[in-house]
């Protein structure tokens, strides 16, 4: 008899459905034509109705099922009062069958913290750059991002009327990564992603320093560790505070579970505590191989500019 599955288990195969339910919300409100924008810290900083609902979504279904665990969210909204309709129920039933690495099976519900985003990439989603946008939902143990769950809303979405919207992307540490298809980068290839909408003298010269043969300037960090593991960067580069703990940590748990690497800038790692601050304050350095050929080319002058 098989033995019944542990807590993370569980947690992964909802958050796995809530986040397949939470790019359907993105869609839908997209469809609707309202988006409901309003600034929260200027132009570059937005929100819109899609990340309020999907917020409430992710954060009322989970905490329904799991109320022990603690779930941090970006957006400042009440988690009660939800509308029925929101709650998602369901559990992926692949997830469940998986074999979960042993050092996670004694795992209680109240050490999980869960770190939400809920639309990252949000000025491009309001802009119509759709397959930029992405659905996090990463899971913390003892501080460290040990599974994610990345949803891209709009995955095929310029592949005609008739294709398939979405995907599902997911991973634990020890398991692997799953729903897409591995690649890296050709060898001697130096491709840096890197932001769309948050450049700066700083950022600029940090990639000018690793000497890439090709910049690529997308929104969302969940699209640029995609990048990463789809083979078309070699690099995410960013040396500048504004990621936040619940733009890295799922992201971060995908590209670990691949043999990839995420840090700061000085290539320390990041962590993910509920007490922790939220803000990742010394930029983020990441790759699928090859960490420290792009760690060594960080100018000393960046890593005094941007203090942990």
């Amino acid at each position: 008899m098989a033995s019944s599955p542990t807590v993370l288990m569980r947690l992964m195969a909802s958050a796995y459905s809530v986040a397949h339910r939470a790019g359907t919300i993105v869609r839908n409100v997209m469809a609707g034509g309202d988006l409901g924008i309003v600034e929260k810290c200027g132009p570059n900083d937005l929100q819109t109705k899609a990340d309020r609902l999907v917020q409430m979504s992710i954060c009322a279904s989970l905490a329904r099922k799991f109320p022990r665990v603690t779930i941090i969210g970006e957006e400042d909204l009440p988690s009660h009062d939800v509308d029925e309709e929101l709650i998602e129920d369901g559990q992926c039933e692949e997830i469940l069958k998986k074999a979960f690495p042993p050092q996670y099976s004694s795992i209680k519900e109240e050490e999980l913290v869960v770190w939400v985003d809920p639309l990252d990439g949000t000025k491009e989603y309001t802009e119509g750059l759709l397959d930029h946008v992405t659905v996090l939902i990463g899971i913390a143990y003892e501080g460290k991002a040990i599974a994610g769950v990345i949803n891209q809303p709009f995955y095929n979405y310029e592949a005609g009327a008739d294709a398939e919207l979405g995907r599902t992307i997911w991973g634990v540490l020890g398991l692997g990564a799953f729903g897409f298809q591995l690649k890296e980068v050709p060898a001697g290839k130096h491709i840096i992603t890197t932001t769309r909408s948050h450049s700066s003298k700083l950022v600029n010269e940090c990639i000018s320093a690793m000497n890439p043969d090709n910049v690529v300037r997308v929104g969302g960090a969940g699209n640029k560790i995609i990048q990463l593991i789809e083979g078309k960067a070699s690099a995410y580069v960013f040396a500048s505070p504004g990621c936040k703990k619940w733009d890295t940590c799922a992201p971060e748990a995908i590209l670990h579970a691949v043999g990839g690497k995420l840090t700061d800038i000085h290539g320390n790692p990041f962590h993910y505590n509920k007490e922790v601050k939220h803000m990742n304050s010394a930029g983020v350095l990441a790759t699928l191989r090859n960490f420290d050929y792009y760690a060594s080319r960080v100018p000393e002058s960046i890593k005094q500019a941007l203090v942990p």
